[in-house]
Formats: structure tokens, sequence, C-alpha cells
């Protein structure tokens, strides 16, 4: 049987067993039928350790922190340097900053630009990922920009984008968006690579539209990775962002980082650092770890 003779059949067999409403449940039943044979007998499974699980993912955490901070004091009382604060003085200036109402409007400032700068990378991205992972030829013609992208620092596209666009929105938004999108569309790319034979094999033989190839198969498949990405590029953002109000903005928190560097202040660095950090730490567990959560509930996690 050669490959036209078995992609007939396979079609012809598709279409008997399964009638064409019932699409979204021949997908899953591909993803089911996989799920099913790997489970594990009930004798090798271990005992539920959910609850020890939870517990450890908040005071290993809380471990670390506390190491940190208490290694960060022995060595400011070690050098006894100005420029070296001691962890009390650095909390004073975050009770500061926190107490004064300033925090919460520069933050929300920084974030308001990375959120723009993000959705457009992230939309962009998502076009481009799934046509370099798909097409051999537009991978091709892709590759030389993405692996550009991927050289080119952050302060350098801050720098290019505050000569060109000036002290305006466009500046931080574009220049958080040419830092992230290349290895946005770099995960994405390989996301499409991973995806399974037999469900572009059904997507196929039903002949989806592009909407609902979409949100059947690439999104499901690319979530991991995107996911992943998603991470990778908030972190750079992040840094980058804080470069662009540095060098050309007026607010924001790197522009406060920028008065505090200016007076010297090493405590408001610090504290404006970890205020802003903070913020990042709960969009992390809180709302990427939720939505991973979600996202990623079909998947059986290992029982031996």
């Amino acid at each position: 049987m050669n490959a036209w003779t078995r992609s007939d059949h396979v079609a012809s067999r598709a279409r008997a067993s399964l009638p064409e409403n019932e699409l979204a449940g021949a997908i899953q039943s591909v993803e089911t039928i996989h799920a099913r044979a790997r489970q594990v007998p009930p004798g090798l499974m271990r005992p539920d350790s959910r609850g020890f699980e939870k517990a450890s993912g908040v005071a290993l955490p809380l471990l670390f922190l506390l190491l940190l901070v208490a290694g960060w004091d022995q060595m400011a009382r070690a050098y006894s340097d100005p420029l070296i604060p001691r962890a009390a003085e650095i909390w004073s200036e975050l009770l500061r900053i926190l107490g004064n109402g300033k925090f919460v409007g520069q933050a929300a400032t920084t974030i308001y630009r990375v959120a723009l700068g993000f959705g457009l990378a992230l939309a962009f991205s998502t076009l481009v990922g799934i046509l370099t992972g798909r097409s051999r030829a537009f991978r091709q013609f892709a590759e030389p920009a993405i692996l550009i992208g991927l050289t080119v620092p952050g302060l350098v596209w801050a720098l290019l984008c505050v000569i060109w666009f000036g002290i305006s929105l466009t500046t931080s938004t574009v220049a958080v968006a040419l830092s992230i999108a290349p290895p946005l569309t770099l995960n994405i790319a390989q996301g499409v690579r991973t995806a399974s034979p037999d469900l572009l094999e059904v997507a196929a033989i039903y002949q989806l539209g592009s909407f609902e190839r979409l949100r059947l198969l690439w999104l499901p498949t690319i979530a991991p990775f995107l996911l992943s990405g998603i991470r990778i590029g908030l972190s750079m953002a992040w840094k980058v962002i804080v470069l662009v109000e540095v060098f050309g903005l007026s607010s924001g928190v790197g522009y406060q980082l920028n008065l505090e560097f200016s007076s010297q202040n090493v405590a408001g660095v610090l504290a404006w650092t970890i205020g802003f950090a903070m913020i990042m730490a709960a969009i992390e567990y809180v709302l990427l770890g939720g939505l991973e959560r979600h996202v990623m509930r079909w998947r059986r996690a290992a029982t031996v």
C-alpha cells in the first residue's frame, strides 16, 4: 500500500466512523487514547503527596529568601561599606516608597508599557512562529531575522528606539516587542514541529479552516512552549523597559532607579528593584502558574 492509498484508506475509515460535527471529539480522542495507554497500575502508584508538595512549594522558596537576606546582611556587616547597605536599611527604604504612594503609580506605568510591548510581540510571534514551524521555505526565509534578533542586546534596541521615537509610548512598546519577539517566535516554532501526525491527518481529512486549526490543533499543541516563551519574554521585557525608562522617559520604575542612582542611594536602588521583583514574582506564581495549571490540567504527572 503506497502513501496515497494509505491516505485514502485513513480518510475513508475516519469518515465512516466519525460524523462531521464531532471533529473536536475526534481530536480529543487521540489524546485520550495516548493518555490511557500511559496509565500506571494502582499497585505501582506512590502514595498521594500533594499536601507535601504544596507545603514544600511555599517553604523552600521562603527558605531561600531567608538565606539570601541573612547572607547579604552578613556581607554588609563584614565590609561596613555605605555602598553595601544592611538589610534593615533596604527594608526601611522599601517601606518608605510603599508608604508614600509613589511605588504603586510608577510600577503601574511600567507594567502598562510592558503589557503593550508584550501584547504586540505575542500576536506577531504566534503568527510567524506557526508559519516558521509549518513551512520549510518560510523557516529558511525567517531564520536570519530570528538569529539577528536573538543576538542583538536589549540595550541596543532601547537606545535605537529612544533615538528613533524620542520620549513617547511608542519607544517602550517597540523596544520591548523587538527584544522579546525572537525568543517567543523560536519557542512557538519548536512547539509547532511537535504536533501529532494523527491530529494533522484528522484536521486535513475534515478540511478545517484556519481558525479551527488554530483553536483545536495549534494552540493546544504549542501551549507548553508558549508558556515557556512568555516566562522568558517577561524576564527580558523587565530588563529592556528599565533601560528605556532610564535613557529616554521621565516616569516608571527605571526612571526612579536612575534618580536613586544619581543620589548614590544604593538602598533606594535595591528597594525599587525588590519592590518590582515582588510584582513580577506575583505575576509568575499567581497569573502564569494558574494559567499553566489550567491549560495543562490534562497532563498526567508521573506517579512512580
